[in-house]
């Protein structure tokens, strides 16, 4: 997984998910994206899910059980964007 991959994916949920008040370098990697991290919630999942597919052929299922890890940050999202890309 690549630096340019994670700056990609900044890029993409501040613009898909219009996060109109946050800029590329407030995002870490590391942080969670959900509740305390970015604040987002399970819409915004599912629109992530949907940004994923349509941009790198990723697909994630609603009821994966690896969910809370895939979406645990965005170096997590990152990797396995990376390993199944184009699956």
């Amino acid at each position: 997984m690549s630096q340019d991959l994670i700056d990609e994916l900044k890029n993409l949920l501040i613009e898909g998910l219009r996060l109109e008040e946050i800029s590329p370098g407030d995002i870490d990697p590391d942080a969670p994206l959900f509740g305390a991290g970015l604040g987002l919630d399970s819409i915004d999942a599912l629109e992530i899910g949907v940004m994923l597919d349509r941009v790198y052929g990723v697909k994630i299922a609603s009821g994966d059980e690896r969910n809370p890890r895939i979406f645990a940050s965005l170096k997590a999202l990152a990797e396995f964007a990376a390993t199944n890309r184009g699956k």
